[in-house]
């Protein structure tokens, strides 16, 4: 399948609207409604979670974009203008949570909010989110494999590879799927989680394998890295969480102030 799709999606005023930010934002703006239901359902202000959200977003893009740019440094240290040139894509999604996380957490603190239970709400929103925006992947043909003689290969620049973005996506919803159903029972506290980061790890790993674009550490795919480092803290966080065996945070209603009987004194 050849695909010849034009990244801009339109103009305003001279300035080009790609389909990479147009299908990211879709992403969020998605996730943010399921995030938004499990939060209230948790006797969250729908104003809560989206203030969160304010706050984590930004600072995940711009640490998806310092991760990208880290490991591409010698590209980046001769044409330091394009640091900040997002649009033709370069988020590595790895240092989005990361960053996101770090964000979240003291969010979480200066709320008083327990952190596993905000990234309990939070993870089936992120799969989901991922999986959309590897839609934008492949509107920039980009982060896809080597050659493959597969039917579902897609042709670009003239050469048949493996679809990685659409492995990925599927892979994200599936999980997305797993997850939300398993928020609704009310697993232990950090459950959730766990599962996020064991098997989005395990994704990702074999994934990252077949792309073409890898970021590298020394002679190690950077994301296959990060990517076993989630699948060990996931299965140590699932131990925790089993051993703890905590229940989910529902935050306590505020009690209405019983008004006085209207009793008259005599003075």
């Amino acid at each position: 399948m050849e695909f010849n799709f034009d990244p801009v999606a339109f103009s305003i005023f001279g300035i080009e609207i790609r389909w990479y930010a147009l299908i990211i934002i879709a992403g969020m703006l998605l996730g943010s409604y399921f995030a938004k239901k499990e939060a209230m359902r948790r006797g969250f202000d729908e104003d809560f979670i989206y203030d969160a959200l304010f706050v984590i977003i930004p600072i995940g893009i711009l640490g998806a974009r310092f991760w990208y740019v880290l490991f591409e440094w010698d590209y980046y240290s001769q044409n330091p203008g394009q640091i900040l040139n997002i649009r033709g894509g370069g988020l590595a999604i790895h240092g989005g949570i990361i960053f996101g996380a770090l964000a979240l957490y003291f969010y979480c603190k200066k709320h008083l909010v327990p952190f596993l239970d905000m990234t309990d709400i939070l993870t089936p929103s992120l799969a989901l989110g991922q999986g959309i925006g590897r839609w934008g992947n492949f509107m920039n043909q980009e982060a896809h494999g080597g050659p493959t003689d597969l039917p579902w290969g897609i042709i670009i620049d003239g050469q048949k590879v493996h679809p990685t973005f659409l492995y990925e996506s599927i892979g994200d919803v599936i999980i997305f799927l797993i997850l939300i159903n398993a928020i609704k029972k009310n697993p232990d506290k950090g459950k959730v989680t766990a599962s996020y980061l064991i098997g989005y790890g395990i994704l990702r790993y074999f994934v990252e394998g077949l792309r073409t674009d890898s970021l590298y550490w020394g002679q190690f795919r950077t994301a296959q890295l990060i990517s076993l480092l989630f699948v060990i803290g996931g299965v140590l966080l699932f131990i925790y969480a089993n051993k703890k065996n905590l229940p989910p945070y529902f935050k306590p209603k505020n009690k209405v102030k019983e008004k006085e009987p209207n009793i008259i004194r005599f003075q």
